[in-house]
């Protein structure tokens, strides 16, 4: 599968730097374009119908990004965010399942990107409606950034598409291999191919508490803490999971306090 790329970057150098390391490194994207603003981005988008746009984050007006993805009117675009930002940033766009790479562009890290991308344009494909919680997750993203609204939920990718949640629901956490199963309070469970250090990073640490290399409880959900025959949290319905050695002091101490 080949898909059409638009890039979008103020910076000609960006964009033309882009353009060599995808011809180099990325035979699955076709590079149909390049726009320097969201006027010209929305006249390219319209002419060539990309599946694909490589967008920097922060362009003259430094929310130029957010502004063109709600004024696209095909919503069956995916996207890589291009930035220099980290911290909240990466945080943000892990809890929305968006794609993006890092200035300075890592080749490794956009290679993960495309086959990322790949990945998500058959399963989007075959489940059209996942596009429209795509572009949800893209909205969510854009309060977050332009518009300084908590955001409490969170982008789920599954091996259907994507699943947008709120955070409370969460009961628990666990690792799964590189992967991470997710369990809710009415009893469903969805398998995310995203680490449980990610989800970490995540989630709010008022709210969630990494209690052991595999697991991170819901603090809201926990209604007890029992230390016979080892460390374990206790949550509603009397599930137990496993507290760590080396972090029940740590535990014991943000309980008390």
């Amino acid at each position: 599968m080949v898909l059409k790329a638009l890039l979008i970057d103020d910076e000609e150098f960006a964009r033309k730097n882009l353009e060599i390391l995808l011809n180099d490194n990325c035979p699955d994207i076709e590079i149909i374009g390049h726009a320097s603003n969201k006027e010209k981005a929305i006249e390219a988008i319209h002419e060539h119908q990309p599946d694909v746009l490589f967008l920097d984050i922060r362009m003259p007006s430094g929310s130029e990004g957010f502004e063109l993805l709600d004024e696209i009117e095909n919503k069956q675009i995916l996207v890589v965010f291009v930035t220099a930002f980290k911290d909240f940033a990466i945080r943000a766009f892990n809890a929305n399942a968006v794609y993006y790479i890092l200035k300075p562009i890592d080749i490794d890290e956009l290679k993960i990107a495309v086959e990322k991308l790949i990945i998500s344009k058959k399963i989007f494909t075959d489940n059209p409606e996942n596009f429209q919680t795509y572009f949800h997750s893209l909205k969510n993203l854009s309060d977050t950034f332009l518009r300084n609204k908590p955001n409490n939920r969170i982008a789920i990718s599954h091996t259907k598409g994507l699943k947008i949640v709120e955070d409370q629901t969460i009961v628990h956490l666990e690792a799964n291999g590189n992967c991470t199963m997710l369990y809710f309070s009415d009893g469903t469970r969805y398998l995310d191919t995203r680490t449980l250090k990610i989800y970490e990073n995540i989630l709010d640490d008022t709210k969630f508490c990494r209690v052991h290399k595999s697991h991170i409880i819901n603090l809201s959900m926990l209604t007890d803490y029992a230390n016979e025959d080892g460390h374990f949290a206790v949550l509603k319905g009397g599930l137990r999971i496993p507290v760590a050695r080396n972090r029940v002091t740590d535990f014991v101490r943000m309980l008390k306090s």
